[in-house]
C-alpha cells in the first residue's frame, strides 16, 4: 500500500508522471528555437512582405505614386522578369538587367555569409567594409602588377593574397576577443576606418599605389587591373560588365559554408561556442580558439566578396572607396533574413540585389517613380526588412494561434 495520504495520489519521480520521457522539461529559449526551424520559409517570407507593404505605404503618402506600378518597375528593372519572357532571349535588355543582379548578388552572398558565420558563433561581424577593402588593395595591387604571368595563375594569386587578407583584419578582432574580451562591434568598427584610410593614403592624390598614367597625377585612383587578371565574362558583353565567373565562386562559397557548419568539428565547435560558450568551455571546447576562427573565417568571406568585386568589374579603387564598400553593410540584412543558413542567405542576396539593381535610376520610369529617389527607396526597404526580422517571434506566434483556432473550430 501507498504511504501517501489518503485522497493524495502517490509522488512519483520525474519522467514516470502521465508517461512523460525522463527528460527535461523545454526552456522558452528552446521553444521559440525550435518554432523558429519548423516555421521555415514562412516567417521570412512575411517579414519581406510587411517590410515591402510599409515601403509601399510610404511611396503612396509621400509621392503619391502606384505602390504596385512602382514595384512592378522595381521588377522588371531587376531583370527577374527575363525567366517569364520564353523563349529566353539571352541578349536583351532584361537579360542584361538579370546580369547586373546576379553581380549583385554575388558580392551579397559573400558579405552576408561573412555575417552569418559569425553570428553562428555569437559574434557581430560589423568590420566587413574594412575586410572587403583590405582585399580590394591586395587585390588591385597584384592586378595591375606582374603583367604578363598567366591568367589563371594571377586571378587565382590576387583572390587568394584578397581573402587571406579579409581573414587577417578579422581575425585581429578575433584575437582582441579571445584574449582581452574586447568586444568585436568595437574593434570592427575601428579597423573599418584604418582600412578607409589606409585605402585613402595609398591611392590617394601623391599616394605610393597611385596610377602613374602620365597627365592623371591628380586623379586620387590606383592602376587599372591588367586584363590577364580580370574575370572572364561567361554571360553578356565584357565591355557592359556582363556576368563574371565569380557568381560561381559565391555558390561555391555556400557551399563551403555549410559543410564547415554542418559536417566538420570545427563547425560543431562554432555552434555550441555560439548556443552558450560556458557551457561549450565546461564540455572541453576552446572557446577563445572558436572566436578567433569564426572571425577570421567570417573575414575570408568577406575578403573573397573584396576581391572579386576588384577582379570582376571595380578593375581600379579610388577615393570613392568608402561608399563602394558600403554593400558590406547589406550583408547584416542579408544574413538576418536568411537566418544565418546557406539557403537562407543565398535567396535574401537575389532579393536584396534585385532590389539594389531594379531602384537604379536607369531602369525607372520618372512617370512611375522619381529615379532620384529610387536609392532612398531601396534603403528604406532594407532598414524595414532589418526591423520587422526581429518580429519573427511574433509572426510564428501569431501563426501558431491561427493553427490553434482552426484545430478548435474543426
Amino acid at each position: 500500500m501507498s504511504d501517501a495520504p489518503s485522497g493524495v495520489p502517490p509522488v512519483q519521480p520525474y519522467g514516470q508522471q502521465s508517461g512523460a520521457p525522463d527528460e527535461p522539461p523545454e526552456s522558452f529559449a528552446s521553444r521559440i528555437a525550435l518554432a523558429q526551424r519548423a516555421g521555415g520559409l514562412v516567417a521570412p517570407l512575411i517579414t519581406v512582405l510587411i517590410a515591402f507593404v510599409m515601403g509601399g505605404l510610404v511611396v503612396l503618402v509621400t509621392t503619391g505614386k502606384n505602390p504596385l506600378e512602382t514595384y512592378k518597375a522595381i521588377f522588371d528593372g531587376s531583370g527577374l522578369n527575363w525567366f517569364f519572357q520564353i523563349p529566353w532571349d539571352f541578349d536583351s535588355a532584361a537579360a542584361f538587367n538579370l546580369q547586373q543582379t546576379l553581380i549583385q548578388t554575388t558580392t551579397l552572398i559573400l558579405v552576408g555569409l561573412a555575417v552569418a558565420f559569425a553570428f553562428r558563433c555569437g559574434l557581430f561581424n560589423i568590420g566587413g567594409q574594412g575586410q572587403y577593402i583590405a582585399s580590394a588593395i591586395f587585390a588591385v595591387w597584384i592586378g595591375s602588377s606582374f603583367d604578363g604571368l598567366s591568367p589563371v595563375l594571377h586571378v587565382l594569386l590576387a583572390l587568394a593574397v584578397g581573402t587571406l587578407m579579409g581573414a587577417l583584419v578579422a581575425g585581429i578582432a578575433g584575437f582582441l576577443k579571445a584574449v582581452r574580451g574586447v568586444h568585436e562591434v568595437i574593434s570592427t568598427i575601428m579597423l573599418n576606418w584604418t582600412l578607409i584610410y589606409v585605402a585613402l593614403f595609398l591611392f590617394g592624390q601623391g599616394g605610393p599605389l597611385q596610377n602613374d598614367v602620365p597627365g592623371q597625377e591628380a586623379v586620387g585612383v590606383s592602376n587599372d587591373i591588367v586584363e590577364g587578371a580580370k574575370l572572364h565574362v561567361f554571360w553578356g558583353d565584357p565591355l557592359l560588365q556582363g556576368l563574371h565567373i565569380g557568381f560561381f565562386f559565391a555558390l561555391a562559397a555556400l557551399v563551403v559554408y555549410w559543410i564547415i557548419l554542418n559536417r566538420t568539428t570545427l563547425g560543431y565547435g562554432v555552434k555550441a561556442v555560439g548556443f552558450n560558450p560556458e557551457a561549450a568551455r565546461y564540455g572541453g571546447i576552446s572557446v577563445a580558439r572558436n572566436y578567433f576562427l569564426a572571425m577570421a573565417i567570417s573575414g575570408a568571406f568577406a575578403g573573397l566578396a573584396g576581391a572579386i568585386d576588384t577582379l570582376g568589374y571595380l578593375y581600379r579603387i579610388g577615393s570613392d572607396v568608402e561608399v563602394s564598400s558600403n554593400v558590406a553593410f547589406v550583408g547584416i540584412a542579408v544574413a538576418l533574413l536568411g537566418r544565418n543558413t546557406a539557403i537562407g542567405v543565398g535567396l535574401a542576396a537575389l532579393l536584396f540585389g534585385a532590389l539594389l539593381t531594379g531602384t537604379s535610376t536607369r531602369n525607372l520610369d520618372p512617370e512611375i517613380f522619381e529615379p532620384e529617389l529610387a536609392g532612398n527607396l531601396s534603403t528604406l526597404i532594407q532598414g524595414l526588412v532589418i526591423l520587422f526580422v526581429g518580429l519573427d517571434v511574433v509572426v510564428l506566434w501569431f501563426l501558431g494561434r491561427l493553427r490553434r483556432k482552426r484545430t478548435v473550430a474543426t
